[in-house]
């Protein structure tokens, strides 16, 4: 059976949450605030997005296992696109629903972290949970 019309419209739903994530935020902070928070919120799912590419999606989808854990990051998206676009399995649409669940992880956070950081500590910090959200995944699939 193909979920991939499935994991695109749960997808966009996650995505709307970041959105809802944004306003909820904003609105908990001052004015002068509102365009840090959306700017955090907006680097959440770039950042997001570039350390699931390069290690956590690998990590949970691996085709390879270390000791039945995880899976060795090969790359495979980068070295075979077309063979990753068109799986039969729905790799990509799995990638995407995947992704948009680990940037609104590190959204959910930075309500609490909202004025009491510094911008550059907050893009280290959602690198960090990003990598996490990844292996996080994993754990719960097991």
């Amino acid at each position: 059976m193909d979920f991939t019309i499935w994991f695109l419209i749960g997808a966009a739903f996650v995505f709307f949450m970041q959105a809802g994530f944004a306003m909820v935020e904003t609105g908990f902070t001052r004015a002068k605030n509102a365009g840090n928070i959306i700017m955090k919120n907006l680097i959440d799912f770039c950042i997001g997005t570039v350390v699931f590419m390069l290690l956590g999606f690998f990590l949970l989808v691996g085709l390879e296992a270390v000791g039945h854990f995880c899976g060795v990051p090969n790359l495979g998206m980068f070295a075979d696109f077309d063979a990753f676009i068109t799986n039969e399995n729905g790799l990509a649409s799995n990638f995407v629903f995947n992704l948009v669940f680990c940037a609104t992880a590190a959204t959910i956070v930075s309500g609490a972290m909202a004025e009491r950081t510094r911008f550059a500590a907050y893009c280290v910090y959602s690198a960090l949970i990003s990598l996490e959200t990844g292996k996080d995944a994993l754990d719960n699939a097991k």
